[in-house]
């Protein structure tokens, strides 16, 4: 009843409960009476004399949890503005798409020639697309040296521990069994400030495994649990962060995975570099790379793959101003930001690109940071097509989403940006889906005959085949160079093998796409904890 008093973002964002009244006085439970006067203010002009009450935090998040534990469940799944969420998509909504795919399928087999055509364009341009991408990206990262070769500049003396801000950290777990302990185990190399750090280990209500696991080790005052109330049906790791967020101490936010180990100074570069930038930049992207790249050949083929894309391509697409889709993890933000931006989209299975996009089109820009995070490389051939599908369809999701009004989207981005985003989301989504067309032209290099033949001319035919030429050298010069970068030179003679660690990704692509159709919210869960960390370097 005294919860009614005032809107519940009034008690959660003072961090304060109403505890009783004794005539016109309201004791109100408090861990900062420094901090105290707005809430005195806001219920004097309710006619109530507010005292503060001592608690500690602890005790008070726990009880506001309790109190708004419904209405704060159903809000995480929701802070996303509508016309940027894909939860309002239905059945009914999805049907013309499955309709546009079964014309596809329908046009292919009737009038081949046509189909062949209309692909093989779909196939050029797309290819174009991401290859104008990624060598824009790698020309730029080698201009400009790098962000992660650069010289890291020492701390002034206003940056010293006493001037460092508040950090907190986001850990969603869900059904980690093997993962747990050893995540508080890494975490415990942090070298932060520890009256500065405040990590959050997120577990959905009903997950009993993580809970059991972690009831193992023994959590440190700096680390501590949030439990995600059940309600609506929906369990995703953004709207277990969205509901998480509220209860969050730091003005900086950050986001780690449950198989995560970052480098111990990782939180000071944070904070160095937060108090360098300008005020636009509300996102610090870190580098993600593996702990077990030996493990096996699809091991060294996903860390030659992330060595690509987080230490060349990425940066330079950042330092180029285009949208720069975010990895899921050692992601830091200004928390006001982005809050403002409503968190994150709960139905989106990339929730983290999506997120990527919302902050260009709002003003924002996201950089890259000079440090590291190693997880492991899913390198088990189902568990990685699943990942890969979840990935995938998300892409899909979120290209949709901003495509509704692609005129509006033009307008936020700018013609720049909206380039770059077309050119990663179509490349991405091309590369897969239209592979095996891309497959079958090369026995065309053997004088087998192809149906294209019948539409193209052989200049034409030859043309194309140079190009995918060039895309395999221009993959393969940025292969060597990332792992180069990396420090992973045994990784080099394995670049020229990606070639052949694509096509589980074809495989992936259409099974996102189905999902697409039929369960676009279904998240294909990873499971984590089973290779053995090695020892990074040569």
């Amino acid at each position: 009843v005294l919860a009614a008093l005032m809107p519940r973002e009034v008690w959660i964002g003072n961090r304060v409960v109403p505890w009783m009244t004794l005539g016109p006085i309201l004791l109100v439970a408090t861990a900062r009476p420094d901090r105290f006067e707005p809430i005195r203010s806001a219920l004097a002009e309710r006619g109530l004399q507010a005292i503060a009450v001592l608690s500690s935090e602890a005790q008070i998040i726990a009880t506001l949890t309790r109190q708004f534990a419904a209405p704060l469940a159903e809000a995480a799944g929701c802070r996303v503005a509508p016309e940027y969420s894909c939860r309002s998509w239905t059945a009914r909504s999805r049907f013309p798409l499955a309709m546009a795919a079964l014309v596809v399928v329908v046009m292919v087999f009737l009038v081949p020639n046509l189909g062949i055509a209309v692909f093989g364009g779909l196939c050029v341009f797309t290819l174009i697309l991401f290859m104008v991408l990624k060598l824009g990206g790698f020309l730029t990262h080698i201009a400009s040296h790098s962000i992660l070769n650069a010289p890291r500049p020492a701390p002034t003396p206003d940056e010293e521990a006493s001037a460092l801000p508040k950090i907190s950290v986001l850990v969603p777990l869900f059904r980690e069994r093997e993962i747990a302990g050893a995540l508080v185990e890494r975490l415990g190399k942090l070298t932060y400030p520890k009256a500065l750090l405040d990590v959050v280990l997120v577990l959905e209500e009903k997950d009993t495994v993580t809970r059991k696991a972690l009831a193992h080790s023994t959590l440190p005052t700096w680390m501590r649990v949030i439990e995600v109330p059940a309600h609506g049906g929906l369990t995703t790791k953004p709207r277990a962060m969205n509901y998480a967020l509220d209860f969050c101490r730091g003005d900086i936010v950050g986001v780690w995975d449950a198989e995560d180990a970052p480098v111990p100074d990782q939180l000071e570069q944070v904070a160095h570099r937060f108090a360098q930038v300008d005020d636009d930049v509300v996102c610090l992207q870190g580098i993600l790379d593996f702990y077990n790249p030996r493990t096996n050949w699809r091991a060294r083929c996903f860390s030659i793959e992330y060595s690509s894309w987080f230490r060349i391509v990425l940066p330079g697409i950042a330092r180029m101003g285009l949208v720069v889709p975010l990895g899921g993890t050692t992601l830091f933000f200004r928390r006001r930001e982005l809050e403002e931006l409503g968190g994150w989209d709960a139905h989106n299975v990339t929730e983290d690109a999506d997120l990527g996009v919302r902050l260009c089109r709002a003003g924002y820009r996201t950089e890259m940071l000079e440090t590291v995070t190693y997880e492991e490389a899913n390198c088990r051939a189902w568990p990685w097509v699943k990942q890969r599908s979840r990935w995938l369809k998300g892409f899909m999701v979120t290209y949709l989403v901003h495509m509704r009004h692609p005129l509006q989207l033009l307008r936020d981005l700018g013609g720049w940006r909206f380039f770059g985003f077309q050119a990663f989301f179509l490349g991405t989504l091309g590369q897969f889906l239209l592979a095996p067309l891309v497959w079958s032209l090369w026995l065309s290099t053997f004088g087998m005959p192809h149906p294209i033949e019948a539409v193209l001319p052989v200049h034409g035919l030859t043309a194309v085949i140079g190009l995918l030429l060039a895309a395999e050298t221009l993959n393969l010069i940025i292969g060597l160079s990332a792992v180069a970068a990396a420090g992973r030179r045994f990784l080099m003679p394995w670049v020229p093998t990606m070639m052949f660690y694509l096509p589980l990704g074809v495989l992936a692509a259409y099974k996102a796409l189905y999902e697409l159709v039929l369960c676009p919210f279904y998240w294909d869960k990873t499971q984590h904890g089973h290779a053995k960390a090695e020892t990074p370097g040569l």
